[in-house]
């Protein structure tokens, strides 16, 4: 990049000397320094400068190669001159030019000695993890397959375990671990041993960019490595040492924050060289290079991604539970990850404390997880157990809202990879909950909201989550894995589907099946049989609201999402309000599964049994089995149905990332 043309100011009967970045013109103005009486002139130059004479009204400035060549001098004539190749010493190139008078008599001369010298300040720019030399994209920014500009990862994992928080809070490497979650920038320098007196090379940052990015500089490799911070913070620039001959420096990039409603996620880094004109004036830049990066979005894993790691709260009273969901990992092959009541402080619902995902570019990916506003019990799980090196942590936090339900996480979910109308979203889309357009109900802090729309790559869709008491959106939408074209099959809680079911049970002389046997009562104690639950009016009632709203997001769903009806299935559910008015699912809702690629783990409904087999898992199998997937009913509502979640909300699933590259979005 060429910041202006330089023009030189030309002395006759003088020379003055001039440094040439390669490949960046030099002016000068020929008829202004010609002495009086001159009509005409003619160039001579070493073969290492090429100079070209270029007039006022003509379009192509000439060649000045033929040393014998006489120009008229006319106002506005200019010379230029480029180097294409470094000097290996100072002065060693230059350019004489002389004037001459009416019958062609020499009258006088003037002259530039130039020293060339090659900077280049770069970047993976074509991103295939190896820093190129000189890419004419390095200055930009585009997405898609054919796009190209750098990126950085944020450095929001823990290397070294006796430093706090996480490593973008501090200006010191402390290992070469660190090095490889940032971006490699090289600063390559090509010229005589040393710079003419008045000239040094810096890098710098706009101030709008300085707490976003770090940069540092690896010292003396002779002796150990030290990195230096040199550039971030408070520090906006940076002398660099020139060194002589071709040279190349290794800088290291990390970002500091992801993007966010005040932050795009692009910073840029200079390299200038800057020419002092007489001792005691400020120098000024006379050539800058610029690079561009793009700091890597987070993004957040749907159900179809396979599981790497399940995690779950171990308390006194769901032993049989985690000994459930040992027994279907081991099957998924993942591994089980407890977490105990000394990290949990009684806080079972993992799934709302924090959101697995990942960042990547295309020299690294690492786990990284969001915690939620949400400070239960376990504010303390998501640093004490996960962080570490390469898994990475961050949090959203309002200044000022009021914390809601629908801050905790079970009220972020992400749709698999999707096709609207032509409108590919390769990584899928987020859905959040919120309430009703019309009600001044409860919604999404505001900070988090932003930070999931900054983000671009899984552009967000916002659902209606407020007719819940509890409020999330994964109590009324999941996502299961499919072989067949589609990918996957969208779930949903049906009270329709449930009557329906019922109403064919009680045809078949089935009425008095009793649900809840054995094992969970509800509120009332009393005997409830099919007949009751058809016969009760106001649930019947309930249950059409609660229907409409579901309904409601169906409609949202398949718009946003580009689904038919094909690709929903409507598990059996039915609800009941609470004194607020606000729906708790009646028996265990079964949408809130865990998915492990095919084996799904199902909160047990306890419904009517009828031979030996409750009518509702049975009715669930001969949904899900046939795309492949495998049911198993979780007995886990003494543990956690008790108090409003299911299966879901007491795991929390960590999942392998997408190999589709988020660059490649086009959003």
């Amino acid at each position: 990049e060429m910041s202006g043309d330089r023009t030189l100011r030309l002395q006759h009967g003088n020379r003055i000397e001039a440094l040439c970045v390669l490949g960046t013109p030099i002016s000068a103005d020929v008829y202004g320094a010609a002495p009086p009486g001159a009509v005409s002139f003619g160039v001579k130059h070493t073969e290492g400068v090429s100079v070209e004479v270029a007039r006022r009204g003509q379009e192509e400035a000439e060649s000045a190669l033929g040393s014998g060549t006489r120009w008229p001098l006319d106002e506005g004539t200019v010379l230029r001159f480029s180097m294409s190749q470094a000097s290996s010493e100072l002065n060693d190139n230059k350019v004489t030019v002389s004037f001459y008078a009416e019958g062609g008599q020499p009258i006088n001369q003037t002259g530039v000695f130039l020293t060339g010298i090659g900077i280049s300040l770069d970047v993976d720019a074509d991103r295939d993890g190896v820093v190129e030399k000189n890419n004419p994209n390095k200055a930009s920014w585009t997405w898609g397959p054919e796009g190209h500009g750098a990126i950085l990862l944020v450095s929001c994992d823990k290397e070294s375990p006796f430093t706090p928080a996480s490593d973008s809070d501090n200006e010191r490497i402390f290992n070469k671990e660190d090095l490889l979650d940032m971006s490699r920038m090289v600063l390559r320098t090509e010229g005589p041993q040393r710079l003419p007196r008045g000239y040094e090379i810096v890098l710098h940052l706009p101030v709008s960019d300085a707490n976003k990015v770090g940069v540092f500089y690896a010292q003396n490799p002779f002796f150990g490595q030290r990195y230096v911070h040199v550039l971030g913070q408070k520090k906006l620039y940076h002398t660099v040492q020139y060194t002589g001959g071709a040279a190349e420096l290794d800088f290291f990039v990390e970002g500091l924050c992801f993007p966010d409603d005040t932050f795009s996620g692009l910073v840029s880094i200079h390299a200038s060289l800057l020419e002092s004109l007489a001792e005691g004036i400020p120098p000024t830049p006379i050539f800058t290079d610029t690079v561009v990066f793009r700091v890597a979005p987070w993004i957040m894993t749907p159900n179809t991604l396979a599981p790497v790691n399940v995690f779950v709260c171990s308390m006194k009273d769901n032993y049989l539970f985690i000994k459930e969901m040992k027994d279907l990992v081991d099957k998924a092959s993942c591994e089980l990850k407890a977490c105990f009541g000394y990290i949990n402080r009684g806080d079972r619902w993992l799934q709302d404390e924090v959101e697995f995902g990942y960042t990547h570019a295309p020299h690294r990916s690492f786990p990284v997880v969001l915690d939620s506003p949400r400070n239960g019990g376990l504010e303390q799980f998501p640093i004490k157990e996960l962080l570490g090196p390469n898994f990475g942590y961050m949090r959203r936090e309002p200044l000022f809202e009021a914390i809601t339900s629908l801050d905790s996480f079970g009220n972020l979910e992400v749709s698999p990879p999707v096709t609207v109308a032509g409108k590919e979203y390769p990584l899928g889309r987020i859905l959040i909950g919120s309430s009703f357009p019309t009600s001044a109900g409860r919604r999404m802090t505001r900070v988090v909201r932003d930070f999931l729309y900054a983000q671009q790559v899984q552009a967000p869709v916002e659902l209606y989550s407020d007719w819940l008491s509890v409020g999330h959106v994964d109590e009324f939408v999941t996502f299961v894995p499919t072989s067949d074209a589609k990918g996957f099959r969208m779930l949903l809680p049906s009270p329709a589907a449930c009557y329906k079911l019922f109403r064919e049970k009680q045809k078949e002389g089935q009425g008095e099946a009793t649900m809840f046997k054995g094992r969970y009562s509800g509120t009332d104690t009393k005997r409830v049989t099919i007949n009751k639950v058809l016969s009760n009016d106001i649930l019947v009632q309930q249950n059409q609201y609660v229907q409409r709203c579901i309904d409601w997001n169906r409609d949202v769903l398949k718009k946003e999402l580009g689904l038919v009806e094909e690709d929903i299935i409507d598990l059996p559910a039915l609800f009941k309000l609470d004194k607020q008015g606000k729906a708790v699912p009646y028996f265990p809702n079964m949408v809130t599964m865990i998915v492990l690629a095919k084996d799904l783990g199902i909160p047990k409904p306890f419904g009517p049994v009828m031979g030996g087999e409750c009518c509702l898992e049975r009715r669930t199998r001969s949904l899900l089995e046939p795309l492949g997937l495998r049911c198993r009913f979780l007995e886990e509502v003494a543990s956690y149905h008790g108090s409003l979640g299911e299966v879901r909300c007491g795991t929390n699933v960590q999942r392998r990332p997408f190999a589709f590259k988020w660059w490649h979005v086009t959003p």
